[in-house]
């Protein structure tokens, strides 16, 4: 899954709303290199980010959907989204899914929704929200915690009659580097839950804070997570460097199989 985020603020790479060009050339490199699903962003969910209305968040992203989805009509596309509105959206614009950072707790119409809009649903775990989520996180035990969590969340999508549930523990929201790690160290603990497993640790601060570097530079630490992802049984991993994960992907799966 590539990331392309439409916003002026993300922490890693943004683009504006106006260029036009520069969008669809991201995408068609993305595709290119191999993603399978272009997950599209209309705001900033690093910590301490401002707040984006579901108005505002939908003119930024539903056009490029749309735009996208008439280009690369083969393209899997997914939509960033925790507002209800905003998934509805951009579904009808030709999203394929809904990637929720908050797992339907930042807007309880969405699992609901997604029921009835027949479509797959990423459910992430996040302890508050973006504005304060890495204000000092306490977990007893972070995998019982998170694993209790998903439990939960998977038995109401069933119930809402969502069928493809994706999981996603939430590196980095809400959680403090041991809990990151502790997290990716008992990733196994999830296939419990039988759902896929998405990993989104592409250049977040649990490796540049850890290495002492920044974002930037974090392309390494992020391959090396991701190779430690897919050996623990991740099955998506959400990225800004296609060709690099593609590239661990590949590898991996040539030495799965010796």
């Amino acid at each position: 899954m590539a990331i392309l985020n439409i916003t002026p603020d993300s922490f890693y790479k943004s683009y504006g709303q106006n260029e036009d060009e520069e969008i669809l050339s991201v995408a068609a490199n993305m595709i290119a290199q191999g993603a399978a699903i272009i997950d599209l962003g209309g705001q900033s969910t690093r910590p301490g980010s401002a707040l984006v209305s579901a108005a505002e968040e939908a003119d930024r992203v539903v056009p490029w959907v749309e735009k996208i989805h008439q280009n690369f009509p083969d393209a899997l596309i997914s939509i960033d989204t925790f507002y209800s509105e905003v998934a509805k959206a951009a579904v009808a614009a030709g999203a394929h899914m809904v990637n929720d950072i908050s797992g339907g707790n930042m807007d309880i119409a969405m699992i609901p929704l997604l029921g009835k809009l027949n479509v797959p649903y990423i459910c992430m775990h996040m302890q508050s929200t973006p504005q304060t989520m890495q204000v000092n996180p306490q977990y007893n035990d972070v995998t019982a915690e998170v694993l209790d969590f998903f439990i939960q969340k998977t038995e109401a999508c069933r119930l809402a009659g969502i069928h493809d549930v994706i999981i996603d523990p939430g590196f980095g929201f809400g959680k403090k580097p041991v809990h990151n790690f502790r997290l990716l160290k008992n990733l196994p603990v999830f296939k419990m839950i039988n759902r896929p497993i998405m990993a989104g640790l592409s250049r977040k601060g649990m490796i540049y804070k850890t290495l002492g570097i920044d974002a930037s530079q974090a392309l390494n630490g992020t391959t090396v997570l991701h190779t430690i992802a897919l050996q623990n049984g991740a099955n998506i991993l959400r990225v800004h460097d296609v060709k690099e994960a593609k590239e661990a992907i590949e590898l991996y799966e040539f030495y799965r199989k010796a």
